[in-house]
């Protein structure tokens, strides 16, 4: 009998009622491949706007009316269940954390992915919802914050959103650095960004950060819902406005910085570095949490059958930290 998968598709781009539930069979891993059952996946805002299709102009890769690749979800955590013939580093009963990248799929029951992908063992200190989340905020910030940006002691650093998945894994990794962190939030946040280690905290309700006068090195737009051509007077001579959200004003400000700006604009599509280099990267997220340095923050989780409304909810803009499904 043919075992089933059950996942989430994306028949077409738009608010989250477009998401379907599908069965399709469950792949037998070859070659390379191992099979995981997922105990816990990430719900992301980039995975709201793959599935809405923005920016637009990423349908282009994506695909024009839906995604040619159109399961959804990368972050996950979960169990090896089976393994194609020519596996080596990982075994049946291994529990791996990792993500799926430009496969997608990893919001489903099962999933394979190649050994030598973004995948390795999940340490005991973490549970599976913890480990799911640690390749959206903590290995993209970390990303930025340490080869977009060299962060160094005493630094000053702007965190635009400093209480979503990228804002609060930011604000950890950089005071660990030596920064001084300021971060953006609502009021009804400022104590947990506070916590985190933001020495100083900006209700943004209240206060427009670019009328602060207040200058930093490094501005760091976890959410992209600002740009350059708005901080400008609040970067330090030589600073860099960084976002992991491209648009088309990011990549007009980055070239146009590029060539003869004192400041910088600088965009990186981490997921698309090779994979050697994140989980490089990802070996180094988990040296800090096991020191206790790094501490995935957790809103909520919903079981896989109420995926629509995981989307809902991290499409309101109020989530703290990370939103997983089970």
């Amino acid at each position: 009998m043919t075992q089933k998968l059950n996942a989430w598709a994306i028949p077409r781009y738009g608010p989250p009622e477009v998401l379907r539930a599908v069965t399709p069979a469950l792949p037998a891993p070859k070659g390379r491949q191992v099979q995981i059952a997922i105990h816990a996946s990430a719900v992301t805002r980039a995975d709201c706007m793959m599935r809405a299709g923005q920016p637009r102009f990423a349908r282009a890769f994506l695909g024009l009316s839906r995604p040619r690749k159109n399961l959804v979800g990368t972050g996950l955590s979960g169990v090896v269940t089976a393994t194609g013939p020519d596996v080596k580093t990982f075994a049946i009963g291994d529990t791996v954390f990792g993500e799926s990248g430009l496969r997608f799929g990893a919001n489903a029951s099962h999933i394979c992915l190649e050994e030598d992908s973004l995948l390795l063992k999940k340490p005991d200190n973490l549970s599976h919802a913890e480990a799911c989340t640690l390749c959206d905020g903590p290995l993209t910030s970390l990303h930025f914050l340490t080869q977009v940006t060299q962060l160094h002691p005493g630094a000053r650093l702007l965190v635009l959103g400093g209480s979503g998945s990228l804002g609060s894994a930011a604000i950890q990794i950089a005071r660990h650095l030596g920064a001084e962190v300021t971060a953006t939030c609502s009021n009804r946040n400022t104590e947990t960004v506070a916590s985190l280690g933001a020495q100083h905290v900006i209700d943004y309700t209240r206060t427009d950060v670019a009328a602060t006068g207040q200058t930093y090195d490094v501005i760091y737009d976890t959410l992209g819902l600002s740009s350059y051509g708005q901080l400008p007077q609040n970067l330090a001579s030589g600073g860099r406005y960084i976002c992991p959200v491209l648009s088309g004003k990011l990549l007009c400000s980055a070239l146009a910085t590029g060539i003869w700006s004192r400041h910088k604009a600088q965009f990186s599509a981490v997921g698309l570095q090779p994979a050697g280099q994140l989980r490089d990267l990802l070996a180094q997220v988990l040296i800090l949490t096991r020191s206790g340095v790094l501490t995935p923050v957790m809103d909520r989780s919903y079981p896989l059958a109420d995926l629509i409304a995981a989307h809902r909810y991290v499409e309101t803009g109020r989530k703290v930290g990370n939103v997983v499904v089970f």
